[in-house]
């Protein structure tokens, strides 16, 4: 077992209300439960030592793993080549109740031998509450119960014979662990339970049980992948990035979280290490586009729910009508701590968890809350009556607040600028909300409206275009560039063969692109507040394939659209960064990433055909 494998030598597995990270070892270091956002149970990812792992592994010399997804399922197969035999085990989390959170979550890890004889290894090392909280084993007829005072959610380990679990660790021995010797087609489980405090103990494990439990599993994601109507040329990659998206969306709320994982860093060593287990406004927004485009209707419906009631509601913890991120239930209050005895991924400290960028003011939100709200012209009947005085409130309020500073889209803690990307959406508010009030027939301040959406257009035009540069830049009076500004045309505040728009293009294109890979911006040009450097934006390459297609410059695109796709894992998973040598960096898998990869197919698709006729 590594110290610390790479971010990206892991595949995900899920119920839809947590996940848990498998590296290509078998070893479970990552896992937090009963929700995303809840504290850690296994963080060996983020301190080898005291974070905690589930393993399942093959020792003995010459042995070499493969990893992969069952096609069209969230479920992982890791696979150990030795010479006297391969064996395999199968991770899967039979998903839950959509329309309710539950306490209780099954992570059930099958070993099997599908030729010649394999040694299992299994170690289950618990270690609650970001490792904070001590714990106490009790064993008994095969089922190990971990728990303690103050620890809300435990942990019960039921192994099928042949395994026979052992106590084990340091001190009094808290863990356990377990070996077995398997031959051509035999199979053993151990099933991972999460419960309350208290909760009753699983069923025995019986095979027949487990078999039903794995074509169970198999059976939802097949009928739910089957709803895709996507039939482009990336079928296989568009499929991974939608079942990835559906597995970090927290089914009883239909808020996803932008990542898996918190404080993993964007420099390996450095301080850019963020808890991304939060539901952000803006990126849970733009999936509405992407989750429409493949069919699935019902997964952008809970979403705008979700969005609309945090307008109606109006509780933050800023006082505006929205912040910028929330826990998945709607919680506004996400206080950002340090875990000083962890020594983070690699050495890479502080580890963070919460996230203090939560009260900064990022006023590109109602834009994307704003688009995603009226992406159909179902808001009638979506949002009703009071529905709509709600988001009228909101742009009433955007009147009068639009034209300030804020933090803008990438958080940066250097002080508050007029970012150009902050008055585009503000812009696309107001441009959404007029629509939406004229064919809909419905009250509102439509002057008003119009004359704000026309001077911040007017202001951008004047004040975020420089032309020493020929480029839209970053803020006003400055010569930055900024990557997110690939989203001028997609959201139709400029055509994307407007020569304007093609200059930015070409801008970026020598500034920020490196063999296709976009930076964000450049740190040295326009300072953040904090120290080191990043990779390029897995994110940002994605909207620049999407920029390119609409330009006209498909094979461009293209060509960079399959480059990008060679820095996926080996199960197609991508994280938020690419640092210099291809390595992924960042919180993984991050949703971001992937629903532009969806948006980025989507569009080159369309041109790529319209070409073709």
């Amino acid at each position: 077992m590594r110290r610390y494998p790479p971010i990206a030598d892991h595949g995900m597995v899920g119920d839809l209300q947590t996940a848990a990270l498998v590296s290509s070892e078998g070893v479970v270091d990552w896992f937090c439960a009963p929700r995303f956002d809840s504290p850690s149970l296994f963080a060996a990812l983020l301190d080898h030592d005291r974070g905690g792992h589930f393993a399942i592994t093959v020792d003995g010399p010459d042995v070499t793993t493969r990893q992969l997804y069952l096609a069209d399922t969230a479920v992982l197969i890791t696979r150990f080549l030795t010479p006297d035999g391969v064996g395999e085990v199968v991770d899967f989390m039979p998903p839950g109740p959509a329309d309710r959170a539950t306490d209780r979550h099954q992570l059930i890890r099958v070993m099997r031998v599908t030729r010649g004889r394999v040694r299992f290894s299994l170690s289950c090392r618990p270690r609650f509450d970001y490792g904070r909280a001590p714990h106490r084993l009790h064993l008994r007829d095969g089922t190990a119960h971990f728990g303690g005072p103050g620890i809300d959610a435990h942990l019960q380990v039921v192994g099928m014979a042949p395994i026979d679990l052992r106590p084990d660790g340091p001190g009094d021995g808290q863990d356990v662990t377990a070996a077995t010797v398997l031959d051509q087609g035999q199979m053993a489980a151990a099933v991972l339970t999460v419960c309350a405090a208290g909760g009753a103990a699983p069923p025995a494990l019986t095979q027949p049980g487990i078999r039903a439990a794995f074509d169970d599993t198999c059976a939802y994601w097949y009928g739910w992948i089957h709803r895709s109507r996507y039939r482009g040329r990336w079928q296989g990659t568009v499929n991974r990035s939608a079942i990835t998206l559906k597995l970090l969306t927290y089914a009883p709320t239909g808020a996803p979280v932008a990542a898996l994982t918190a404080g993993l860093p964007e420099q390996l060593g450095g301080e850019r290490n963020w808890d991304y287990r939060y539901t952000w406004v803006r990126d849970a927004s733009l999936s509405v586009h992407a989750l429409f485009g493949l069919g699935f209707v019902e997964e952008a419906h809970a979403f705008r729910r979700w969005i609309g009631e945090r307008m109606l509601s109006g509780g933050t913890v800023t006082g505006e009508p929205l912040q910028i991120m929330y826990r998945v239930d709607g919680d506004p209050h996400l206080t950002e701590e340090i875990l000083g005895h962890f020594e983070g991924y690699g050495g890479s400290a502080p580890v963070r968890i919460g996230n203090g960028a939560a009260d900064q003011l990022q006023l590109d939100i109602y834009g994307e809350a704003v688009h995603a709200l009226t992406h159909t012209g179902d808001l009638a009947e979506f949002m009703g009556y009071d529905g709509w005085r709600g988001l009228c409130r909101v742009l009433d309020w955007l009147l009068g607040t639009w034209d300030r500073p804020d933090e803008g889209i990438w958080e940066t803690r250097g002080g508050r600028q007029d970012f150009t990307y902050s008055r585009l959406m503000c812009w696309t508010a107001f441009d959404r909300g007029i629509r939406v009030a004229r064919e809909l027939a419905r009250p509102a301040d439509v002057p008003a409206w119009t004359e704000a959406r026309d001077t911040i257009l007017r202001q951008v035009m004047d004040r975020g275009w420089s032309p020493r540069r020929k480029a839209f830049v970053q803020h006003y009076g400055s010569d930055v560039l900024d990557a997110s500004l690939l989203l001028m045309p997609a959201v139709g505040f400029i055509a994307p063969r407007d020569p304007r728009w093609l200059h930015t293009l070409d801008a970026m294109e020598a500034e920020l692109v490196s063999d296709s890979l976009v930076y964000r911006y450049d740190p040295a040009a326009s300072p953040d507040g904090l120290r080191g450097s990043e990779g390029t934006f897995s994110l940002c390459s994605f909207l620049y394939v999407d920029a390119l297609a609409r330009a006209g410059r498909r094979y461009q695109a293209r060509y960079a659209f399959d480059k990008m796709l060679t820095y996926a894992n080996h199960v197609g998973l991508f994280a938020e960064e690419i640092g210099a040598t291809g390595e992924q960096l960042g919180n993984f898998p991050q949703a971001f990433t992937h629903l532009a990869l969806i948006t980025a197919a989507l569009a080159l698709d369309e041109e790529l055909d319209r070409a073709d006729h």
